[in-house]
């Protein structure tokens, strides 16, 4: 796992891209678990409602008296023990997002990407430049590329093209994503990855500084104790 051969869209090897040790670990499933819940939580709309007492129609008023009527006394049309009545302590609109540690999040990331690397469903291309920006030129492409299910392609912010875009948007399975962007559901949700290099390398430099800061703050935290 050293090296990862960099191709061309037509599939034929141009270079080689040092991995080093970054990807060399084992998956770990469960940090990648955290990371999808996480991302998934974010995606909730959280509008579910129900209308309480004071949000139901119908009027306040006490129904009869509260003695002598041989009923059971009861003060509202509106409560929660009559059809009709408000719901206690029913859903509300809120947000279901939390917080997720920026440490945890790039460990999940570099598993990912480890688990696409190990399987042999991670590919990095030179670029992605095409004489067009027609669909059915990056629909060949990413046949040559064996990425002929759902495929996720990743760009760098200052290497993306209008080309790219126009291109790929309308094949089915496929989706295109910023380096800066990429999130390890992606890399989980598609059969595929395809990286341009220069995104690839952007998001292995990004890595790489995650790991030597946490290295660091062991270290660092060791000197302490000790």
């Amino acid at each position: 796992m050293a090296n990862l051969n960099v191709v061309n869209l037509e599939g034929g090897q141009v270079g080689t891209i040092d991995l080093g040790e970054l990807f060399a670990g084992e998956v770990n499933e469960a940090l990648l678990w955290e990371a999808v819940k996480h991302y998934r939580a974010s995606l909730r709309q959280g509008t579910a409602a129900t209308k309480n007492r004071k949000k139901v129609s119908g009027a306040g008023k006490k129904l009869w008296k509260q003695k002598g009527t041989g009923r059971a006394r009861v003060g509202s049309i509106r409560t929660p023990l009559w059809r009709g009545g408000g719901t206690v302590h029913g859903p509300q609109p809120r947000s279901y997002e939390y917080q997720f540690p920026k440490k945890k999040l790039m460990g999940a990331l570099r598993s990912a990407i480890a688990s696409k690397i190990n399987d042999g469903k991670l590919t990095v291309v030179e670029n992605f430049e095409a004489a067009e920006a027609k669909t059915k030129h990056f629909r060949t492409a990413l046949n040559k590329l064996d990425a002929k299910k759902t495929a996720l392609l990743v760009e760098s912010s200052q290497q993306l093209t209008e080309k790219l875009y126009l291109g790929s948007r309308n094949l089915a399975g496929v989706e295109l994503v910023l380096a800066s962007e990429v999130h390890p559901y992606d890399l989980l949700k598609y059969e595929h990855a395809i990286f341009s290099k220069a995104a690839f390398e952007a998001l292995h430099e990004t890595l790489k500084k995650s790991v030597s800061k946490r290295s660091h703050a062991a270290a660092e935290t060791e000197k302490e104790a000790a």
